[in-house]
């Protein structure tokens, strides 16, 4: 509980723009920031496309959540004063500026559209993909507003990922992980009951 109390006072620090700005960001918290943001993107466009396709949930509330996603890492864009790749693009639906997450939104959403049960591997795969980048990268700082950011980020995903595996529960199938280790997985997964 203390953890999760200084986690949400980091993060509702690093919110309003408050937030205390080092000289020397390094590239790689730089880049990590800017991929991040275009990656909670491909996120909410896939699962607006999902929610067009199908019209159920878990796809219309996860969409919105994403947007929160993509806003949040909006904010450490400003704080540092990166360029938005987002804004680059006009937030055009579908449209990145990295050509390897182009490739990614390109292939789920074509898998996606496929069946109901495709759409909601294809929103665990993207779950798995956010919650192992954001491990990843919250290794590479120690700036504290980002590592709130990144881990409340990581929290999120790991609920939307335990939806879409007990969607496809209810509808009689076991969802494996693809990225993810199975102990890591079987972790976040329980952490639900």
């Amino acid at each position: 509980m203390q953890r999760f109390n200084f986690i949400v006072a980091l993060l509702l620090f690093s919110l309003t723009g408050v937030t205390q700005q080092p000289v020397n960001l390094n590239q790689q918290e730089k880049d990590a920031i800017s991929y991040l943001r275009e990656e909670e993107k491909l996120a909410r466009d896939v699962y607006d496309s999902m929610y067009a396709k199908w019209q159920v949930n878990p796809f219309g509330n996860i969409r919105h959540s994403e947007q929160n996603h993509m806003d949040r890492m909006q904010t450490l864009i400003r704080s540092f004063n990166l360029i938005d790749p987002v804004l680059s693009t006009n937030d055009k639906k579908g449209v990145f500026m990295n050509t390897t997450l182009q490739s990614l939104y390109n292939e789920l959403v074509t898998t996606g559209s496929l069946s109901f049960n495709a759409a909601l591997k294809v929103g665990a795969k993207i779950e798995e993909l956010d919650i192992t980048d954001l491990e990843e990268r919250v290794k590479q700082t120690k700036q504290l507003n980002i590592i709130a950011t990144y881990d409340a980020l990581k929290m999120a995903s790991e609920n939307h990922l335990r939806a879409f595996v007990r969607r496809l529960k209810m509808l009689g199938e076991n969802y494996e992980p693809i990225m993810l280790n199975k102990l890591h997985f079987e972790k976040i997964i329980a952490a639900d009951k």
